[in-house]
C-alpha cells in the first residue's frame, strides 16, 4: 500500500483531533523526517488538486484533515439542511455521553460507547450542541468537550443538573450481581 494514503487513512480515522508527527511515525514505524515528507507530498496533492474538498493543516504540532476554505457554503447549508435535522441514534449517544461526563475526550467517548467516532462530533459541533471546551496537559493535547447553551435551550434546561438521572449504572449493577450468581 502507499504510504502516503497510510497517512491520509491515518489522519482521516483521527477526524479533528489530527495527529502528531511523532504519533505517526511512532504507528508506522518510520521516522518523523519521513513521515513529514510524506505529508509535505500529500498537503502539494491537495492544493494541486481541484476536484478535492480537502487539504492538509498542521496547527500545534499537529497534522488534520479539513475541508478547504471554498466548501464553506455548502458545509454550512448540509448543517442547516432537513438532512440534518434529525439527530442520528449514533449522535444521541455521543451527546449524552458528553453531557453527563463533560469534559470528556473523543478517546474517552469511544471508550465508553466502544465504537470509534465518525462525523458525530463535527456534526454536533456544527448543530451548537457541543463545542471545545479546553484542552488535556497530556501527549497530543486532547481536545476536551462541553455541552452548549444552545443544548441547554434545545433540550428546555436550566442547567445540568436538570438532566434526567441515570439509570444505567443501578441496571449494570445488578447485571453483575446475576452474573455473579450465576456462576456459582
Amino acid at each position: 500500500m502507499n504510504e502516503i494514503a497510510t497517512y491520509e487513512a491515518l489522519l482521516f480515522v483521527a477526524g479533528e483531533e489530527g495527529m502528531s508527527l511523532k504519533d505517526l511515525a511512532q504507528l508506522t514505524k518510520s521516522t518523523p523526517e519521513h513521515v513529514r515528507f510524506c505529508l509535505d507530498q500529500l498537503s502539494e496533492r491537495y492544493m494541486k488538486d481541484e476536484n478535492s474538498g480537502l487539504k492538509l493543516i498542521e496547527t500545534a504540532e499537529t497534522y488534520r484533515l479539513v475541508t478547504k476554505k471554498e466548501m464553506s457554503g455548502v458545509i454550512e447549508l448540509y448543517a442547516q439542511s432537513p438532512l440534518t435535522k434529525k439527530l442520528s441514534k449514533a449522535s444521541v449517544e455521543t451527546l449524552a455521553v458528553i453531557a453527563y461526563k463533560q469534559p470528556i475526550t473523543r478517546m474517552e467517548i469511544e471508550d465508553i460507547r466502544g465504537v470509534q467516532l465518525s462525523s458525530s462530533l463535527q456534526k454536533l459541533k456544527l448543530r451548537n450542541l457541543i463545542h471545545e471546551v479546553g484542552r488535556v496537559e497530556a501527549p497530543g493535547r486532547p481536545v476536551l468537550y462541553g455541552t452548549t447553551d444552545y443544548f441547554l435551550d434545545y433540550f428546555g434546561l436550566n442547567d445540568l443538573t436538570e438532566l434526567p438521572e441515570l439509570e444505567v449504572e443501578e441496571k449494570m449493577e445488578n447485571q453483575r450481581l446475576f452474573e455473579e450468581e450465576l456462576e456459582f
